[in-house]
């Protein structure tokens, strides 16, 4: 069975430990910091920023637009990831989710255009757990970010795979979201939004952009946006506010599935001494989709 293919399977005892063989397996990706990614993430955002030259230092998250995984058209599955097995663990439970993440910057040391870079990746864990909905697998991963003076960004990156959403499943129960932040923002993820980030960032997941594979295929009602959009969106609330403040830490938690075509509202509160920010992301009818916490330098 190819395992991209949508079908619900129990992991085995003997699968679980396949794929925990994977802990401590490394990876090193280089790339060269260039401008027009971040041109284009600007563009897409609706910032007035002045155009990055050499030197331009990369905003927080903006990271995510470099290091990109570029495989072959014939090592694509079925649902426009690359097939498993390479440097992740071949998971054959079909839904995926980038459920959250932590990030640590160097202050003294930014991502810059021009920077040739270098990504350094190793699998921390592979954990199963089988809950109400099936089995699920949590990988962590960390990532290290290091141009020529020495370590720029680290990050540890949360995964979940799933099993198919099955007839009649039991859905988790909502949580309504604050309504009384002093910071709010509205953002409207249409499909083509999706599709500009999907495309800024070389995602081929077809439950971005594919709404008859994402409703028929995974069971969701619309498009699913991106955890990594919703982060970059909240941090952007933060840059907004505050314009000169630099982040020294930002994590965040995907908490509900967010669908295209209605308001997504982005929310954020300053602690009382400013040092940091509590964020979230809420959708239409209210519901808490993302939480985060961003540190100010």
């Amino acid at each position: 069975m190819n395992p991209s293919t949508p079908e619900s399977t129990a992991l085995a005892p003997e699968e679980v430990a396949h794929l925990r063989s994977w802990e401590g397996r490394t990876e090193s990706v280089l790339d060269e910091v260039s401008a027009a990614p971040l041109r284009g993430l600007s563009a897409l955002l609706d910032r007035d920023d002045a155009l990055p030259t050499s030197g331009t230092a990369v905003p927080p998250l903006w990271h995510w637009l470099y290091f990109l995984p570029q495989a072959p058209q014939s090592q694509i599955g079925v649902d426009g990831h690359p097939l498993r097995g390479g440097f992740l663990p071949p998971v054959p439970l079909p839904r995926r989710m980038w459920a959250g993440g932590r990030m640590q910057w160097q202050q003294d040391n930014p991502l810059r255009v021009g920077d040739a870079a270098q990504k350094r990746s190793r699998i921390v864990s592979v954990k199963h757990k089988s809950g109400r909905s099936g089995d699920l697998l949590f990988v962590e991963v960390e990532h290290a970010f290091h141009n020529a003076h020495g370590l720029c960004l680290t990050e540890t990156h949360d995964i979940v795979y799933r099993a198919a959403a099955m007839p009649g499943e039991a859905q988790v129960p909502p949580t309504p979201a604050e309504t009384d932040a002093p910071w709010q923002r509205a953002f409207v993820p249409d499909p083509v939004s999706l599709f500009r980030y999907s495309a800024l960032t070389f995602n081929g997941h077809r439950i971005h952009y594919d709404r008859s594979y994402v409703t028929q295929a995974e069971g969701y009602p619309g498009l699913i946006v991106h955890g990594p959009l919703i982060a970059t969106l909240l941090v952007d609330l933060v840059r907004r506010q505050v314009p000169a403040a630099g982040l020294v830490s930002f994590q965040f938690r995907a908490v509900r599935p967010t669908f295209d075509l209605r308001p997504l509202r982005l929310n954020g509160r300053p602690s009382a001494d400013g040092t940091s920010i509590d964020l979230w992301a809420c959708d239409h009818e209210g519901w808490l989709t993302m939480q985060a916490t961003a540190t100010l330098a």
